[in-house]
């Protein structure tokens, strides 16, 4: 009876499997989001702060030429 409960349990969820396998190949395809985001800050004078801001903490993080490490 447990063999019987165990196949019939697999059974089940093998159709869920296809079921889901079904969904996912008949979605249609999410857009990039990262084709969203690009040029969204085209021209933001926050951004560019922000920007300038990064490369100031990343110059600032570089080892001096001729300072030992």
């Amino acid at each position: 009876m447990a063999e019987a409960t165990l196949e019939q349990r697999m059974t089940v969820l093998e159709e869920r499997v296809r079921e889901l396998q079904d969904a996912m190949i008949s979605r249609p395809a999410a857009p990039d989001w990262l084709d969203c985001v690009i040029g969204s800050m085209k021209d933001e004078p926050a951004f560019d702060e922000v920007l300038a801001h990064g490369r100031a903490a990343r110059e600032a993080d570089r080892p001096v030429e001729g300072q030992a490490k």
